[in-house]
């Protein structure tokens, strides 16, 4: 697909989102439109209605007069929307959990399948190496791997997966980036300055900032076609992070570790996380056995993207992307000095 005339209908827009708003907004090659279950219903004023929720995404909307449309996510609703709108990809940032995220993109899917132009799809995964460890983190088996399934078995819209690794934004502090801080999750907190290190802290992980997955997207949307990598799939879409200033470990001692600043830090031994991960999913148990599937991500280095399909899909999609190191994001937001550079 060429870049004529390219409407880009982004659904569920959150912290990553954000990122591609205002790239989107920035290069100016394409309209895009915002698909949301957050309207005020007193605002919904045609032709472009505002997003006004009291909420830090209703400002973000609203501040940068983005076209947001309100809908309950039904393939009647979304398909009205993408009709109206001449929309040619759509891209989901929807993260509901288990079969509600089946459902939701179901919906989505049939919609552009039905739509007169929407016939490209981005589907809400952006996680790491789902080639070798197609069921991690084990939170996925229930919401993406069988919504995978639904896409391999349909060749009317042209898909892919987006997997990037790690987001890098979070070795920032929360006024340095739209990401939320999830400290229980990611290895370090920069915000109370301490780090858990998981297994033996040296398995190797793909980083890649949020800003340069909007770029790399906004770049896939001119490729020609997607599909024919191999057996018909649609291309598995993987940042080069692997190697080089890109490739870092988990815990990345060289940058974060300061001797005029040491970090606070705890330990989670690989049998602790197994251990963990075999607990029963009663009710009482989901926040451990979720928080146990995203460390086993981090323990079987299945966040790093694949070495080879990541540097040959950087040369056939973005060639032209200089990506971000860890580094250059500190300094680029300001953040060595927090790091304990004086």
């Amino acid at each position: 697909m060429t870049d004529k005339h390219q409407v880009i209908a982004l659904c569920s827009v959150g912290s990553l989102g954000k990122y591609l708003c205002d790239e989107l907004l920035a290069q100016g090659r394409y309209t895009f439109v915002v698909i949301s279950r957050q309207v005020s219903p007193t605002l919904l004023c045609p032709p472009i209605l505002i997003y006004a929720v009291k909420s830090n995404k209703g400002a973000f909307f609203e501040q940068r007069g983005i076209d947001v449309r309100p809908s309950d996510y039904s393939t009647d609703s979304v398909l009205r929307i993408l009709n109206e709108t001449n929309a040619t990809t759509f891209i989901s940032f929807n993260n509901s959990p288990d079969q509600t995220f089946v459902t939701v993109h179901c919906a989505f899917l049939e919609a552009c399948r039905k739509s007169k132009n929407c016939k490209r799809f981005v589907t809400s995964e952006f996680a790491g190496n789902i080639d070798d460890f197609p069921l991690l983190p084990s939170f996925f088996r229930t919401s993406r791997v069988p919504f995978r399934k639904i896409l391999e078995q349909q060749n009317d819209v042209e898909w892919t997966i987006f997997n990037n690794g790690w987001l890098m934004d979070y070795f920032l502090t929360e006024d340095k980036t739209y990401m939320p801080s999830i400290p229980d999750e990611f290895p370090v907190d920069p915000n109370n300055w301490k780090a858990c290190i998981r297994g033996t802290g040296d398995q190797l992980q793909s980083f890649t900032s949020a800003r340069d997955i909007a770029k790399a997207l906004i770049m896939l949307l001119s490729a020609p076609e997607w599909v024919g990598y191999s057996c018909g799939r649609s291309f598995d879409v993987w940042r080069l992070t692997f190697l080089g200033a890109h490739n870092i470990y988990h815990w990345p001692m060289v940058v974060l570790q300061r001797n005029d600043r040491p970090m606070e830090k705890t330990y989670r031994s690989k049998e602790q996380i197994d251990h963990d991960t075999s607990l029963p999913p009663t009710a009482e148990n989901l926040e451990a056995l979720y928080l146990a599937s995203v460390e086993e991500m981090m323990i079987t280095e299945s966040g790093a993207c694949p070495r080879e399909k990541t540097i040959r899909q950087r040369g056939k999609f973005f060639e032209n992307l200089t990506f971000t190191t860890l580094e250059g994001l500190l300094l680029q937001t300001g953040s060595s000095r927090g790091l304990g550079e004086h």
